[in-house]
């Protein structure tokens, strides 16, 4: 049965970490996926929670019949700089203890690095891996990478075959939505590629900044290095959802028992409660097939 969890990025400023468990169940979630938050730890920093607040979620999410099934931690993996590498490797370290003793063994996270410094970043990417797959593999955990926009790898096939010159099972693949246009809008293609090492599959909308000869955004002066989409509600933007839950059912991803579908969808806080339960909604539709 695919694991549907909503990721509460919206709800940082105003919920506890320990509340997450109460607020998805309320929300009709069963699952939920730690992400980024001034409780558990925010970008590039280590994480804030030690044994005994790891112990009291563990039971709230008992209490509240909710299952945590992952943690996101964002570290500059790539670098380039080597502080920022061996602060990542540092850092996630301790993620990935935590997901261990969260009983919650898989990390989600992004590349980073500079596009730029695309070769210095890979370089320091593979290096920072050398370090990590030993704790990976003596802790039980899986860490999945996401070619997020502005990462050094961006398309989707190119990051993935960064993921398989790693030569092992316990890295990979987090496909995003809402980067579609940024992987190169291939998942009928890219998701067959990736076969069983997709690890995660994370639903929000977004539109597809290459449409009207690239000007749907206009940003000044022309050509601005930046990276532009949004993380819209399902039917919100242009991504192809029948393809993609398509090609999740062909490549047979919906019948894994660790599939695993986050809901993460950050533009509007404001409605984030009814943006939340139509989000479950329609995504256990596309799961079925209607």
């Amino acid at each position: 049965m695919v694991r549907i969890a909503l990721d509460p990025t919206p709800y940082n400023g105003s919920v506890h970490l320990l509340d997450f468990p109460d607020l998805v169940a309320r929300l009709g979630y069963e699952y939920l996926q730690l992400t980024p938050s001034p409780d558990f730890g925010r970008h590039f920093h280590y994480p804030k929670v030690d044994s005994g607040m790891i112990a009291q979620l563990k039971k709230r999410a008992r209490d509240a019949g909710v299952t945590i099934t992952s943690v996101l931690p964002v570290q500059r993996f790539g670098g380039p700089d080597a502080q920022q590498v061996e602060a990542a490797v540092f850092n996630t370290s301790r993620y990935i203890q935590i997901a261990a003793e969260l009983e919650a063994p898989v990390v989600n996270t992004e590349f980073s690095g500079r596009p730029e410094r695309e070769e210095e970043s890979e370089y320091a990417f593979y290096r920072s891996m050398e370090q990590l797959i030993p704790v990976l593999e003596r802790e039980g955990v899986t860490l999945n990478f996401d070619p997020h926009p502005d990462d050094f790898v961006e398309d989707g096939l190119e990051a993935w075959r960064i993921i398989r010159g790693l030569n092992t099972s316990s890295v990979g693949f987090v496909y995003v939505a809402s980067h579609t246009f940024h992987y190169g809008d291939r998942a009928a293609t890219l998701l067959p590629e990736i076969g069983d090492r997709l690890g995660a599959v994370y639903v929000a909308d977004t539109f597809d900044h290459r449409r009207s000869n690239g000007l749907r955004y206009i940003t000044n002066p022309p050509g601005n290095a930046v990276r532009v989409h949004q993380h819209l509600a399902i039917g919100d933007g242009d991504v192809d959802w029948t393809e993609l839950f398509g090609t999740l059912r062909a490549t047979g991803y919906l019948d894994r028992p660790d599939a695993l579908i986050v809901s993460n969808v950050f533009a509007e806080d404001e409605r984030a409660d009814e943006v939340s339960r139509t989000q479950l909604a329609r995504v256990r539709e596309l799961v079925a097939g209607t």
